[in-house]
C-alpha cells in the first residue's frame, strides 16, 4: 500500500494478513521497502507463527525479485501472483489496505 504526507513525500506499508484467520500479522512502514526489509519482516512472521502453504500477492517489484521468490523456494511456500489490474482477486488485503488509510 503506500500513500502520501501532506509535505507530498510518499511512503509505503507493506500489510501482511492471515485470510483464513482474517488476521492482521504485521504492517511495516517506510519511504522504502525492499526486497530484504519485505523478507526479513517474513522470517520473523515465521519465528512466531506456522509457516503458510503459500502468499498471495501483487507484482510489485519486491514481489517479483528473484531474492524473493528464492526465499520463498527455500522455504517451501507457493507464490500465487495476483493478475496485474485486478486487485479484487486479493479483496481481503484491499479492504484491509482502505481501513487502515481512512482510520
Amino acid at each position: 500500500m503506500h500513500d502520501q504526507l501532506s509535505d507530498q513525500r510518499k511512503f509505503r506499508l507493506f500489510n501482511v494478513i492471515d485470510d483464513f484467520k482474517r488476521e492482521g500479522l504485521a504492517i511495516e512502514a517506510g519511504f522504502s521497502l525492499p526486497t530484504a526489509r519485505v523478507t526479513r519482516v517474513l522470517d520473523q512472521l515465521l519465528e512466531w507463527r506456522s509457516q503458510p502453504i503459500a502468499i498471495r500477492c501483487d507484482n510489485g517489484p519486491e514481489f517479483i525479485s528473484h531474492e524473493f521468490t528464492d526465499w520463498a523456494k527455500k522455504r517451501g511456500i507457493r507464490i500465487d501472483y495476483i493478475q496485474s489490474g485486478n486487485p479484487q482477486q486479493n479483496a481481503y488485503i484491499e479492504r484491509a489496505n482502505r481501513t487502515i488509510r481512512y482510520n
